[in-house]
Parts: C-alpha cells; structure tokens; sequence
C-alpha cells in the first residue's frame, strides 16, 4: 500500500509533543512491513538540514493558493535508520522563521501557512509521481487535505483511487480561522460557508471540522478517546460533527517506537537492562542523581524519584498535582525530577519548590530528548495526572524501563494502564480518577506505599515491563483502517 503521510511535526526533525513521535513511528513500522511510505513535512528554519543530510532536490512546486500561485521547494532526507523519504517542503515566507506554531497564541498566519502546506503536501505528491492510496493526515494542520482531496483533486485521475484518513490527536486544538481568509487561500468557493457547513463552527473556519467532516475514515489515538470526544465536554465543541460521523470513528490505539524507547538498546541511559536484570535501573538512578547534582549517597540513594516529561498546561493536571507533591516533598519521602515548559505560573512553582528543597527537586525547562530517557531509566515512579489525555505516550514509556506510571485513569491512560491490586499481584501502575488533589494525593500514597515492599514492587515492575505496546501492532490495525477507508471510494 502507498501510504502519503502529510503531517506538522515528524520526530526526530521537528518536534512539540507526541504528534511527532507518532507520525516518525508509524511510516518505520509500515516500511518494516512492506509498505511504500512517503512523508511531507514543513522545512522550518530550526530543522538542522546538515545533521539530518537534508537536500535539495530539482523540483520546485506550483501551488494554487486562492486565485494565484505560489512555489515551494522540495528537499529529500530520510527517517533515521529507514529508507524512508520525507520531503521537505520550504517556503521561506512561511516556514523559514523561529519554532513551528508560534510561542502560546501563535503565528497570525498560521491559517494561511498550513493551508499552504496542505495543499502542497498533494502537489508535491503529484510532481514526485507517488500515487497514494491514501493520505494520511494528522490534526488541524494538514486536516485541508481532506476536503481538498474530496472536492478539488477527486476528478484528478491521479488521485481516483486514494482514500484520505484524518487522525485526531488532540480536539484542544481545531485551526480556528477567519473564514474569508482561509476559504479563500483553501481554494474552496465561498458558498460553501455558511452556518452548519462543514467548514462552520461557531462562525469561524473550523479546520479540524472540515477534516473530520470531509475524511473517508476519522481516527482518534486511543479507543477511551474516541468514545469521550462523541459524548462529553472533550469533544470541545465539534460532538456534533463526530456524532455525525460516528460509524466512521474509530480509537486507534497509539504505539512506541522500541527501536528507540527500549532500556535494552537505549544509548542515552548509563547502561542497558530489561526484565530480567532489574536490578540495573538502580545504576541508572544513581547516574540521574549525579548528573542533575542531587544527593545519591547512602540514604540518600534509596529515595524514590517521581519523574515527570510534560507540558507544563492544564490539560497536564499541574493544577491537582502541586499541593499533594509539596507534602511529599516537605515530608521527605520521595525527590521530584521534571523536565518540561509552558504556561510561566506553573514553571514557576516548580522553581520555587527546587529552591525550597534543593535536596530533592530538579527542574530543567526546554526540550532534551536524551534526557528525557535517563529520566525515565532512572526514575521509580512517572506522574501523570492529566485532565483529559488523548493517547499519551510517556506512560508507555515509564513501563517499558519498569518506572511505575501513576495516572488519571482517562482516555488512552485508561486504555494502557491497569491498577496494581496487591491481592491478586496484577496491573502495571496506579490509577485514580476525581480530577481533584485529594485523588493525586491517595495515588502517591498507595504508589510510594509499593515502592521497595517486596515482592509487590518487583511483580509491579515486572509486570509493566512486559506490557506489549508496541508501534507495530497500531500500524496494522491503521492498515486495516486504510483498507476500509479505500472501500468508501465510489
């Protein structure tokens, strides 16, 4: 199967959050599987063209943009480790510029630019002569493709046999337009807006709208999510349009990459382990300590750590999390290690808790991926209260190097991980559900209560090391999706 991967983050080239994992994981698995892949990707301005061997090809590419053209060059690389292509698609007025979105609001052209991309994404396509038999597109950046692909491309012959997919990551975020702008640089006539279209939501362009409206198939990143956007508050507005399309929704349920996060292979950590040699985490713990300069000598060695890679938001739980972590720091019974960044206020209470306890705190903002590694090998416990949690990936991450994942039992949270039960010595984590403080504050209890009670913590361990959540299986199931996306086709 030819499978046209159109995207706004592709890992490890341009990254914010799990979209990027995702759509860097997926392609691996389908090319191991035997499918033709090819991936269409923005050429930010912050993508190291000569680390990732990044070039530019001949093709430069026409792209009708409302009633007049305009170009975007084309340039070549490959997923590291894979024959993989993912071409590069350069406009130096709108992608040639600092980060991918815009810090918090946003570009103010953000309509326009992935407009842009998205029809680019299938002229290009055209121009390299690779004949999908189906676009992949993912979230409101290339969501366009779809109603492109149905409206203006599905007379090209080109394109008569190619299905188009909309996968929905996260419905907290929808594209929402000025509606004469975007209809106008979407190509798409004018008429077609108007109050209950498929381009309408709440008087504005919806791109996400037209994505899920116009798709073959609409997919969300795990099966609790699919069924929590159609009938509550996560739907964020648009459970209408998902009722609508309910036959046609399907939770796919989101894979790792265990060529990259696997304690058995990972060269970021102090030294490999998996399963069976457990008792190997303790060195990379020990190694966490001493490269973020906290205490690892004699008692000190054997408090637990809370690790925690996130985003510092609201829909991350900090709200829930601060007061119940505070006590268990000011009670000295476990250390906090978090990498992350986002709304200023919570950075700064984890600023103030690390001046508070400089023994027990470290808090390091940014994006670092191989730190993000060690913390996850060196870590006993991952926190992870969200508020609302489409997939989620961390968590599979913190089982995969046996760090014991304390979550928010929503969305593909629920879906993943399974309450420890003392009686019975089954499940891989701790789960709660109120979003409510005095729920994180049970969850930590019942979690630091495991930690190093034998044998429950390495049946625990154990157990959550052997959860197969592997990118493979989500490959295969979205193949199956594809399929009957093309059954759709007229």
């Amino acid at each position: 199967m030819n499978i046209l991967v159109v995207a706004a983050e592709v890992a490890p080239f341009a990254k914010v959050g799990g979209l990027a994992d995702m759509t860097g994981a997926l392609p691996r698995a389908w090319w191991a599987d035997g499918h033709e892949v090819a991936i269409m990707l923005p050429l930010y301005g912050s993508i190291d063209r000569e680390l990732y061997g990044i070039v530019r090809t001949e093709h430069v590419v026409s792209v009708p943009v409302g009633y007049w053209t305009e170009y975007a060059e084309v340039w070549h690389g490959k997923l590291p480790g894979t024959e993989v292509p993912i071409y590069f698609l350069r406009s130096a007025e709108y992608f040639d510029r600092k980060g991918i979105y815009g810090y918090h609001e946003g570009f103010e052209d953000n309509d326009r630019r992935y407009l842009f991309f998205s029809r680019a994404a299938l002229e290009t396509a055209k121009v390299l002569g690779f004949q999908p038999d189906v676009v992949h597109a993912h979230d409101y950046h290339a969501a366009p493709c779809m109603p492109m692909l149905a409206t203006q491309y599905r007379h090209d012959p080109f394109f008569a046999r190619t299905a188009g997919v909309f996968t929905i990551h996260n419905m907290a975020f929808q594209g929402m337009y000025d509606p004469v702008r975007a209809m106008e640089f979407g190509g798409f006539p004018p008429s077609e807006f108007y109050p209950s279209s498929w381009f309408e939501h709440h008087g504005s362009f919806n791109a996400m709208k037209a994505g899920i409206m116009f798709a073959d198939k609409v997919t969300t990143v795990s099966p609790t999510y699919s069924q929590e956007i159609r009938w509550t508050s996560e739907g964020m507005g648009l459970q209408g349009a998902l009722q609508h399309r309910a036959s046609d929704l399907l939770g796919v349920l989101n894979g790792i990459d265990d060529t990259i996060w696997n304690p058995r292979v990972d060269e970021h950590i102090a030294v490999p382990y998996d399963a069976t040699t457990l008792q190997k985490k303790r060195i990379n713990k020990l190694a966490l300590l001493r490269e973020l300069n906290l205490p690892c000598e004699g008692a000190s060695a054997d408090l637990p750590v809370i690790g925690m890679v996130t985003r510092m938001t609201q829909q991350k739980g900090i709200p829930i999390m601060t007061r119940p972590v505070w006590e268990v720091l000011q009670q000295g019974r476990a250390r906090l290690v978090i990498l992350g960044s986002g709304v200023r206020e919570y950075e700064d209470y984890f600023r103030r808790a690390q001046d508070q306890f400089p023994d027990l705190v470290r808090f390091v903002t940014g994006y670092n991926e191989p730190l993000s590694h060690r913390i996850q090998a060196g870590s006993d416990l991952y926190l992870m209260p969200s508020q609302f949690e489409p997939c989620g990936l961390t968590q599979m991450y913190a089982m995969a190097y046996g760090t014991v994942p304390i979550v928010r039992a929503v969305g593909g949270l629920a879906d993943t991980v399974v309450h420890y039960e003392r009686t019975s010595g089954t499940g891989s984590g701790v789960r709660f559900h109120d979003y409510d403080e005095s729920a994180v504050a049970a969850a930590l209890d019942y979690g630091l209560g495991l930690y190093n009670d034998e044998p429950h913590w390495s049946t625990l361990r154990t157990n959550a090391m052997q959860q197969d959540n592997s990118i493979s299986v989500a490959a295969r199931r979205y193949v199956e999706v594809f399929s009957w996306a093309q059954e759709r086709l007229p």
